[in-house]
């Protein structure tokens, strides 16, 4: 296909159309269409698209592919109105860019493309996200309780208690404690399981799914991008299910900034993980951001975890100084220590009363080393349950499970 050979024949009608600056600067993306579509598609130019697009030629296209790199970025506006064109007249719209920065993206998939598949293409990517945007809208089914094949069952009545783990220092273990503890929340009753939600909000350097052996959704990347739209089928299809008894948000599989959300989008991220989740469980980032007092004021427990050291001890009266110059409620922080002293060294022991005594907060958690298992375990991408169940970290974590579903039922039959 040369540029501009969009013109439709008689017999061969063009199914697709690829709008670039230059698509030889695409060889893979030349021949995927070739394999997808063999003559039956075209090319065009930026500046010849949007009026082809209101050509009547225009209506038999199934899709079109704008391939862009970090070179097209100047003219986002131009390529919205692209996209918008494609919409209005009911054509799909994938997207393919190389090296282009998540703001650029985020505002090109909230204009409404339908797919996006990054550049080099992986293997078969295209195709399958073709076969996507043919498959017709699946009818809707009956919302129930609980999780079915992987995927949230929506039934849309929950109030779920929504927890957030927050490391006050790298390196603390507040991912391995939030991965486990939402792991024996999920398995805390095998007759009637609650429904347990892991979401890591650490969009840079999240581990929970290297953790948990899960792969990285480009869906995950796509609810970020128009959270707005947002509902319990879209918030479904981003989640990765963890051995039929836990459900992840995983972070995206390429680092973002951090303040490519807003609070309003973590609102209603929370909003709808409760709605259809009986735990939610927040990893997150170390940095304090400006949608940190969401979760903080959402939050019924905010676990801190701390060591028994000095960065710990500095970053707890930092984080409790913000808090109260703030007006925030310092009072939701359960302070968890990692590594705890054993119950026979007494000067350990003696020196958590100092720390907690000298920054005047309360030590209610302490965790025991687990010891080299937990490390094992993470790198496996298993929870400590299924790799040492008799680990004492292990054992401390599902007895703080199973005192916090208790008070949860408890909860639930006062309502």
């Amino acid at each position: 296909m040369t540029r501009n050979s969009v013109q439709q024949s008689e017999f061969s009608p063009i199914a697709a159309c690829t709008i670039s600056r230059d698509v030889q600067n695409f060889d893979l993306l030349i021949e995927d269409m070739e394999t997808i579509l063999g003559e039956n598609w075209g090319d065009l130019g930026f500046n010849e698209a949007t009026a082809f697009l209101a050509q009547p030629d225009a209506e038999h296209l199934e899709f079109i592919a704008i391939a862009i790199d970090e070179s097209d970025e100047d003219r986002i506006a131009q390529l919205s109105d692209i996209i918008a064109s494609a919409k209005g007249r009911g054509i799909k719209v994938v997207l393919i860019a190389e090296d282009v920065s998540p703001a650029a993206l985020h505002q090109l998939l909230r204009r409404g493309a339908d797919e996006f598949v990054p550049y080099p293409l992986p293997e078969g990517e295209l195709a399958t996200a073709v076969e996507r945007m043919r498959r017709p809208p699946e009818p809707a089914e009956p919302k129930s309780a609980g999780i079915a094949n992987g995927k949230v069952s929506l039934k849309g009545d929950g109030d779920g208690v929504l927890m957030a783990v927050h490391g006050l220092a790298g390196g603390v273990g507040s991912t391995t404690f939030a991965v486990n503890l939402a792991y024996e929340l999920a398995t805390v009753n095998k007759d009637s399981p609650p429904r347990v939600c892991l979401i890591d909000l650490d969009l840079q350097f999240g581990s929970v799914a290297t953790f948990l052996d899960l792969p990285r959704r480009e869906s995950v990347m796509e609810l970020l991008s128009d959270v707005a739209s947002m509902d319990g089928e879209s918030f479904a299809q981003a989640l990765v299910g963890f051995d039929n008894k836990l459900q992840v948000l995983t972070s995206p599989a390429d680092m973002l900034p951090l303040d490519m959300i807003s609070p309003s989008d973590v609102h209603r991220i929370l909003e709808v993980a409760r709605e259809h989740f009986d735990f939610v469980i927040v990893d997150m980032p170390t940095t304090l951001v400006h949608w940190s007092e969401t979760v903080l004021n959402e939050a019924q427990v905010y676990f801190a975890l701390v060591e028994l050291d000095m960065r710990s001890a500095q970053n707890a009266l930092r984080l409790k100084r913000a808090l109260q110059a703030e007006e925030l409620p310092f009072d939701k922080l359960r302070f968890a220590l990692n590594h705890a002293p054993k119950f026979t060294d007494l000067q350990g022991k003696s020196r958590v009363k100092r720390m907690a005594d000298s920054l005047g907060i309360s030590i209610d958690l302490k965790l025991p080393d687990g010891g080299a298992a937990v490390a094992q375990a993470c790198d496996h991408g298993i929870p400590l349950a299924a790799h040492a169940a008799k680990n004492p970290l292990r054992r401390e974590l599902s007895k703080l499970a199973q005192q916090l579903y208790s008070v949860g039922q408890s909860d639930a039959e006062a309502a």
